[in-house]
């Protein structure tokens, strides 16, 4: 049985032969490869976080306090990585988390179709983002057999939300992922400092200038009046949600959906209340409000809350030991983000599959060692905080 830590193998293998790596296997390398690549701009805005990012530096540094305590004379020699969200069978818990500038990441200007393709290499399930360079039909098929996300920037016009989930829907999407946080954006310095918003150039509405319904929004299609079509967008992007909307949410598509942004228990178990299909425990990553605990902190509290419902996490992850701790205290399955846009800036999809082989990796063999055999394992082992 082939295992993900026999990338390892393949990589010492190649060695042999004077092959050394493409890209590096560790983030800290690869942050510096990345941030000598990418432009300025697109590497600001990828990097930044809210105020003065303690928050976002926070959720990458607490998974140090987070420890795992390994078991010996346990024949690991066999390891099953895989999990169950919504009557499928994934096979590992790692997806990759929603990026709104993928397609600015790449030269060409594609990166949502290549995150899309390194997810058909890997089989690592991709949670595509409302805000693309191209549309969502296009990248979904660009998966391939891989099965994919769509990720809800509520617009104000219900019209027009209903339409992108019927899209989704429709293209074969496997969930909708509702984004709570952002109906206005947090205050980000980095991009201020150069006022830099991509979407205010035109950067990455693709999905908003292919639907038919913003188009019947405008007196001239995008093709003509870009100005005019950015401005409709501005004017419509970030509904607030209540917990009224939920019904709603429910009601556009038979899809499950999934809550993101939720941090506090109580709001756990309102979220489940009320027909939530899963939590996403998040904190944007730090993007969107400072000040904030670490949400690999907040996990546990929201996964005792939502019970038997499941629960997905991100904000943080640098590597696989980050997935198997948060698999360990609660998460049903685990997203990465800033790691595999850098390796899409330095070489497509190509380089974000090594960054997402590398990821798994490392989790397979951290799970070897330890003497985890498989997913249930991890949780009933737990995390200790250290």
């Amino acid at each position: 049985m082939a295992h993900y830590g026999d990338y390892q193998n393949q990589i010492y293998g190649a060695g042999l032969q004077g092959v050394i790596p493409k890209l590096p296997v560790d983030f800290a390398t690869l942050e510096r490869r990345a941030q000598a690549a990418m432009p300025p701009q697109v590497l600001t805005y990828v990097q930044g976080g809210c105020g003065d990012e303690a928050t976002q530096d926070r959720n990458a540094a607490a998974f140090g306090h987070w420890g795992m305590v390994p078991r010996m004379m346990v024949d690991a020699t066999t390891r099953d990585l895989s999990v169950e969200l919504f009557g499928r069978r994934y096979p590992s818990p790692l997806f990759m988390a929603p990026v709104g500038v993928n397609g600015i990441c790449t030269q060409d200007g594609h990166g949502d179709l290549h995150a899309a393709r390194a997810s058909a290499i890997t089989g690592v399930p991709f949670c595509a983002s409302t805000l693309s360079n191209d549309p969502l039909e296009k990248v979904a098929a660009a998966q391939d057999d891989t099965p994919g996300f769509f990720q809800l920037y509520t617009p104000r016009n219900k019209e027009l939300a209903e339409s992108l989930v019927s899209r989704a829907e429709a293209a074969g999407y496997g969930a909708i992922v509702v984004t709570l946080d952002t109906w206005v954006t947090g205050w980000r310095p980095r991009d201020l400092n150069v006022s830099n918003f991509p979407q205010l150039r035109g950067a990455v509405l693709q999905n908003y200038f292919s639907d038919p319904v913003f188009r019947s929004m405008l007196a001239k299609p995008p093709e003509e009046d870009l100005r005019s079509a950015i401005m409709t967008w501005g004017a419509n992007f970030g509904k607030v949600l209540t917990w009224d909307d939920l019904p709603w949410l429910k009601g556009m598509t038979k899809l499950p959906i999934v809550l993101k942004g939720i941090c506090h228990p109580d709001d756990a178990r309102r979220a489940v209340d009320g027909g939530a299909d899963a939590i996403y425990c998040s904190n944007h990553g730090g993007r969107q409000a400072n000040g904030g605990i670490a949400a690999i902190d907040m996990l546990p509290g929201v996964v005792a809350a939502a019970g038997e419902t499941p629960v997905l996490f991100d904000s943080g992850i640098r590597s696989g030991t980050d997935v198997i701790k948060a698999v360990a205290l609660g998460a049903r399955m685990v997203g990465v983000g800033r790691p595999y846009t850098y390796g899409l800036a330095l070489d497509g999809a190509e380089g974000a599959a090594h960054v997402l082989r590398c990821v798994l990796a490392e989790a397979d063999l951290l799970m070897a060692v330890n003497g985890y055999p498989t997913i249930a394992d991890v949780r009933a082992a737990g995390a200790v905080r250290v």
